[in-house]
């Protein structure tokens, strides 16, 4: 059995379906396609999951998330999966050549820090010793 609707008697399938002469050339098939969404690379999640497991066991964050859009990718940041993200780490390309491809976004959209290298931007989340007074 076929998913297709029989024929009628004494016809065969090529005499139903016409068949194209039209040649597509693979490269214009190629640029007629979206274009494949931008992606954090194996290094770059390797650096931002070795923060995120340092959050996690430490109790500040407990669930992420990642997007891959058109135009940039990012990795969300919750401390309750039912909540706004607390932090996302996004990636831009567009701004590569400009403030630097990577940026720390906190909740309320305020841009933390920016830069070309991940590593550098990340450490926004090292925690600073602060001196208390008794």
């Amino acid at each position: 059995m076929t998913d297709q609707p029989d024929l009628p008697q004494g016809e065969t399938r090529s005499e139903r379906q016409p068949t194209s002469n039209v040649v597509v050339h693979l490269h214009e098939y190629r640029s007629s396609q979206d274009p494949p969404p931008i992606t954090f690379h194996r290094r770059e999640l390797d650096l931002i999951l070795r923060v995120y497991g340092r959050m996690v066991g430490e109790g500040e964050w407990r669930d992420y998330a990642m997007d891959h859009l058109r135009d940039r990718a990012v990795f969300s940041v919750f401390k309750r999966s039912g909540e706004m993200p607390l932090f996302r780490i996004e990636k831009n390309p567009k701004l590569a050549a400009k403030q630097g491809a990577y940026s720390v976004v906190n909740t309320h959209g305020m841009i933390l820090k920016r830069g070309h290298d991940l590593q550098q931007v990340l450490k926004v989340f090292d925690k600073m010793l602060k001196l208390i007074e008794t």
